[in-house]
């Protein structure tokens, strides 16, 4: 196999700090990928920019308010589509808080937004094809990441942010 080239991405789990609740988008229909599909905030790493202000791009042009990054959920890897390589993707999904959940304004790119429990969020994806529930993965890994870890490494990370150069 050839040596080729992929497109980093993000993704923000955005939790309410007033209720731990979590943010889910439904995609537009008008988009070309995964229309109707619930969803965090997603996006891809512009040329020269760093994962995190990526994130914090992606999270205001999505929804006009900035968040507080507090730990890495983790990573993923995955084809928008064929598996070819020009749809290739490498990305870091961000645990992140929201301090006014009311201040949000979703853009064009979504139809609708719900703050969920883990539990909600089973119940909305219940008959959503396998593939589309990514995001109950990544909820339930967040609320783990979150019990297990110390609250000076949340504390640490959250002020140091991730970005090592």
């Amino acid at each position: 196999m050839s040596i080729g080239r992929f497109v980093g991405g993000v993704g923000a789990l955005i939790r309410s700090s007033s209720d731990n609740k979590y943010l889910l988008l439904k995609r537009s229909s008008e988009k070309d990928f995964g229309s109707g599909v619930w969803e965090c905030v997603t996006g891809r790493v512009d040329q020269g920019e760093g994962f995190e202000d990526a994130l914090h791009r992606e999270v205001y042009e999505e929804l006009g308010v900035r968040v507080r990054v507090e730990f890495i959920i983790g990573t993923t890897h995955f084809y928008r589509g064929a598996p070819v390589p020009e749809n290739e993707l490498i990305g870091v999904v961000y645990g992140c808080s929201l301090d006014d959940p009311q201040a949000i304004r979703i853009s064009a790119e979504h139809s609708e937004h719900r703050w969920v429990t883990v539990q909600d969020t089973a119940a909305l994806l219940v008959d959503a094809d396998p593939s589309t529930q990514w995001v109950l993965r990544v909820i339930e890994r967040a609320e783990a990441l979150q019990r297990l870890s110390p609250p000076e490494l949340l504390g640490f990370s959250s002020e140091t942010g991730f970005e090592l150069g």
